[in-house]
């Protein structure tokens, strides 16, 4: 299989950024934590761990193509939705809502994106599966908490399923002269927002004093925020090679989805402190849950998906 050139390129530099933090990272566990008692230092180490497999698989997901991609964020939508959902208030009544969400609502929104229907993939969580599913629920007659527990599984389909869906609906777009390539938008849309999330964190605990929310998330700062959404939307200019973008038009994209995305980490932070817990789920070392990694990439993914669909596609 041929490997584009641009994309080849993207992943020889995440590839080289990784050698240099792990590092990074061994030299400074050998330094100031050769016991494993610094907690910072083996925080720091767990998260550049999970990043070599989490790279390596997007890697092996873009080498695959269109299967790959679907497959991949298929795979993760599932993990998110069992992740979301065992925070939430399902019962008994809501055995067979639950069934459909996992294995007919889930399977074939990715089936719609696969076949490129997006008349049908664009509505067909918010408007049917939401008209229709609390019909599923109704039918076992359990009253109580209902509006609760629809709310809850809707919600969580919203997130988990559909807007993720919108990151391999990218591979969709037909932009003229960007034939073959879409694969590199998801790498932007991914390479930006997550790189947005790092350098807030490294921005805060540098020169990091006010807080934005610390009832929500204590380790946000205003300084950070502007830090890292700055320097995000600057590494997104930078990148404008590999996208049909303009160096203005990929640094306004990336400004877009770097503030959505921080909105996104923000939202999903106050659901956690409603439940009463830190992170959505334990797989991923370093990095808490599925939804962790993909709470900011949720909520940029549709609206980056609409605004380049409607700006370079003229659909």
């Amino acid at each position: 299989m041929t490997i584009h050139p641009d994309l080849l390129q993207l992943l020889v530099g995440v590839g080289a950024i990784l050698v240099v933090a792990s590092a990074v990272g061994y030299v400074l566990q050998r330094r100031f934590s050769p016991d494993g008692a610094n907690q910072a230092i083996e925080n720091l180490n767990d998260r550049i761990r999970a990043w070599w497999v989490m790279a390596t698989l997007l890697a092996i997901a873009f080498i695959g193509g269109r299967t790959g991609v679907i497959l991949l964020f298929g795979f993760c939508s599932f993990a998110a939705l069992r992740e979301f959902l065992t925070l939430t208030n399902v019962r008994r009544a809501d055995h067979w809502s639950l069934v459909t969400a996992f294995f007919v609502v889930l399977p074939y929104q990715y089936y719609l994106i696969w076949i490129d229907w997006y008349g049908l993939y664009a509505i067909f969580i918010p408007v049917y599966v939401f008209l229709l599913l609390p019909i599923v629920s109704a039918l076992r007659g359990e009253a109580e908490n209902y509006l609760v527990r629809i709310a809850e599984l809707q919600w969580a389909l919203m997130i988990a399923v559909f807007c993720a869906s919108h990151v391999p609906a990218l591979l969709n777009l037909k932009i003229p002269g960007y034939e073959g390539r879409n694969v590199l938008l998801i790498a932007f849309l991914i390479v930006v927002v997550q790189l947005s999330d790092v350098l807030q964190y490294v921005w805060g605990k540098l020169i990091g004093k006010r807080k934005i929310a610390p009832r929500l998330s204590p380790s946000k700062t205003v300084e950070g925020f502007a830090g890292g959404i700055l320097s995000a939307t600057a590494v997104g200019a930078g990148l404008w090679w590999m996208t049909p973008f303009t160096v203005w038009q990929a640094g306004l994209l990336a400004f877009l989805i770097a503030i959505l995305g921080f909105f996104g980490g923000l939202v999903m932070s106050a659901i956690k402190r409603d439940r009463g817990v830190k992170d959505w789920g334990h797989v991923i070392a370093g990095h808490g849950g599925f939804i962790d990694r993909l709470d900011s990439v949720v909520f940029s993914a549709p609206i980056f998906f609409h605004v380049v669909r409607y700006w370079w596609t003229g659909s």
